[in-house]
């Protein structure tokens, strides 16, 4: 019979679950139904989160840690890019964000590129670093 996880194990399990299932709602929202096209850091961005959601929920289903090591990697993956886009962004790295074209998708658009106030290179590092600050507090046995 598998170990049950502990409860601030499964907890931060499925806020982890939450945070990317989030996350992946407001990239398809923004995308599909406001209609912004996304650049390609923003791409990457989304192939790491994606994944995520259905990682994170059948591993807080079946009360497997398992999954912990697959989901870091990704989470650890899109956090690199999103702590480069933020960095364009703000203008800590002095390079143009290059994926944004003329004609096409612009992450220097504040007005089109905000949610909440914050840009989405922001919300994004925020997701990633709060999906893996969850995935550290899961621990357990595989099973």
């Amino acid at each position: 019979m598998p170990d049950t996880l502990a409860p601030r194990a499964q907890t931060a399990l499925m806020l982890a679950f939450l945070i990317a299932l989030g996350a992946t709602l407001g990239a398809l929202f923004i995308g599909e139904v406001l209609g912004r096209m996304p650049c390609t850091l923003c791409w990457y961005q989304r192939i790491a989160m994606f994944p995520l959601v259905v990682i994170l929920g059948l591993a807080a289903l079946r009360d497997d840690t398992g999954a912990r090591l697959t989901a870091a990697l990704l989470a650890l993956t899109g956090l690199a890019v999103a702590i480069w886009h933020s960095g364009l962004y703000a203008g800590i790295i002095p390079k143009a964000i290059a994926p944004c074209t003329k004609d096409g998708p612009s992450c220097t658009d504040a007005a089109a590129q905000t949610v909440l106030g914050l840009p989405l290179p922001y919300l994004s590092l925020l997701a990633f670093a709060a999906i893996l600050a969850c995935l550290t507090q899961v621990k357990g046995k595989r099973t």
